[in-house]
């Protein structure tokens, strides 16, 4: 079963140290799920992805305020141009072969083709994306915890069925005293009811040490101290319709929604930019070329720009994008495939474990006789110790698969549900 071999591999979890234990406290499994969730490191790394985006959004907003650009120069040149016709009553002196030049730049986007509305929007798919993924591993965390709770469950009806067997035993252990006083009985059979109530006392100190151990790992889940006494409530569980509402779905809707996006920033990019732009500057020469002195100097204009080289890649680009879209669709198509491939199984993992508690129910009633008869035959020393002891352990026997199969049912429906996402 797979709940009992997940037990017997946890029970070797190592004991803590807890600090400022707290007493009589009562935990229902929705508790346990929302502390782990509030304890767990991945959860901080939600605000961390929102900063980020906040952040990278507020920088591609500058792109919409004028960008400014202070530039300095200085040159020497082999030849400079100059005028070598003669002008009555005019001389033209050659420009210096040192030029110097200082200038002041500002450029603002009229139109940018879409390109930083779509940036910021990609940044926010890509915030959400990464966010949907904390989602998923948190979900996943859901499974670990039933585990922890649903194990603490079992040992809890176990260490009850064991009270009851020790209640049987001390029975027979009164009876068989009374006899050997009598002289109508063998102390080797008073001896060997001892000698297995001494089992059932150790079997007791192993049930609470593996609880201890399992209350212990899931303390650390929880961020939350607890002691071995801790009531755990048992989930009341209703079976769902499998209408699967996973994380993962939501997940794959948003990275689609960003490839999308990246689409729309591909077609951006290829479209034709405008800005007006100014440049203000003092230099040797300024505008006049012919003056050939330190001078102020201001341009302004309207600037269109094409990069028609760019639609060389963007075909592939395009082709590039498409692909992640098709990707996305298979992983959510093949997601769905498993996930429904698992829910039918476990749905006949339920329909196996109802027919099996019924059948189990039968056999303690059965057994419940057999052991009652035992007891009377015991005191009628029909039977000797070792009989009544066999039909105690074999009511304790199906006793004991009735509430493995009970907490494994209880598991099979919570582990339905969460399949489902429910």
């Amino acid at each position: 079963m797979r709940l009992t071999k997940w037990l017997n591999s946890l029970v070797s979890v190592s004991v803590m140290v807890l600090p400022a234990v707290l007493y009589g406290q009562s935990l229902s499994l929705d508790e346990a799920q929302s502390l782990a969730r509030q304890n767990y490191p991945s959860i901080r790394q939600k605000g961390l992805i929102k900063q980020t985006a906040d952040l990278t959004i507020q920088n591609l907003n500058k792109g919409y305020l004028p960008q400014i650009a202070l530039n300095g120069q200085a040159t020497y040149q082999s030849e400079v141009t100059q005028v070598n016709i003669p002008i009555p009553g005019i001389t033209v002196n050659p420009l210096s072969k040192d030029q110097y030049k200082a200038t002041a730049d500002v450029n603002q986007v009229l139109f940018d083709g879409g390109i930083i509305s779509n940036q910021k929007q990609v940044q926010k798919l890509n915030a959400a994306v990464e966010d949907e993924k904390i989602e998923v591993e948190l979900y996943k965390l859901r499974d670990r915890i039933n585990q922890l709770y649903l194990g603490i469950l079992l040992l809890d009806e176990q260490i009850k069925q064991v009270e009851l067997v020790k209640s049987d035993i001390k029975t027979g252990i009164k009876k068989t005293e009374a006899q050997v006083n009598n002289g109508v009985s063998f102390k080797s059979n008073l001896n060997s009811l001892e000698a297995e109530l001494l089992k059932t006392e150790q079997r007791t100190i192993e049930l609470k040490s593996s609880r201890k151990g399992l209350v212990n790992t899931l303390v650390l889940f929880l961020g939350k101290p607890l002691d071995e006494n801790t009531n755990f409530q048992l989930p009341q569980v209703e079976q769902k319709l499998a209408e699967i509402k996973r994380p993962e779905l939501d997940l794959y809707q948003k990275q689609a929604a960003l490839v999308n996006q990246q689409k729309k920033l591909l077609i951006s990019k290829n479209l034709p930019k405008a800005s007006v732009f100014g440049q203000g500057g003092y230099g040797r020469p300024g505008l006049n070329m012919l003056q050939n002195e330190f001078d102020w100097f201001y341009l302004a204009g309207v600037k269109l720009n094409w990069n028609l080289s760019s639609l060389y890649t963007y075909k592939k680009e395009k082709q590039l994008v498409d692909v992640s879209s098709k990707a996305v669709d298979l992983q959510q198509e093949t997601f769905l495939l498993n996930t429904n491939t698992q829910l039918a199984q476990q749905q006949s993992e339920i329909d196996k474990l109802e027919e099996l508690i019924s059948a189990d129910q039968k056999i303690i009633a059965l057994r419940e006789k057999v052991k009652m008869a035992a007891n009377a035959q015991l005191e009628n020393q029909v039977i000797s110790s070792s009989d009544y002891v066999r039909e105690v352990n074999a009511e304790d026997q199906a006793r004991q698969n009735l509430i493995t199969h009970q907490l494994q049912l209880l598991q099979a429906k919570i582990n339905y549900n969460t399949l489902a996402g429910n």
